[in-house]
């Protein structure tokens, strides 16, 4: 659990410099509660929409998948302007290729971390 959130708060930060749009102000500590504030989201509501989007997401063939990662960045950052984390995301295209940029960075560090099975037997 903390891996995973170690490896989501590296894609926000990649997120941050890299898509124009989304910004962060803020102390060292405060995007570190970003990651886990974003967990939670992902963890918590994401099941929930992608449940009452299933028939998109079956005529999408899993692409309005990408709307939905889109959507739980922005409530990220609404409700990092809530609790005053400084952590802002401008818009929907914003929004849309931040969680491009999160989904992949996330997959390729997922990768790159040893899997469970491989840690046991060490």
């Amino acid at each position: 659990m903390i891996i995973r959130w170690i490896i989501n708060t590296i894609a926000i930060m990649l997120a941050i410099k890299f898509v124009p749009g989304i910004s962060y102000a803020g102390g060292w500590w405060g995007v570190l509660l970003v990651g886990v504030l974003f967990g939670l989201v992902n963890a918590l509501i994401k099941p929930l929409i992608a449940l009452f989007t299933l028939p998109l997401l079956i005529l999408s063939l899993g692409l309005f998948t990408f709307v939905i990662n889109a959507l739980m960045l922005s409530l990220t950052s609404w409700l990092s302007d809530q609790f005053s984390l400084g952590f802002h995301v401008q818009g929907f295209k914003a929004a849309f290729f931040g969680a491009l940029v999160i989904s992949l960075a996330s997959m390729v560090l997922s990768c790159l971390m040893p899997s469970g099975q491989s840690r046991r037997q060490e």
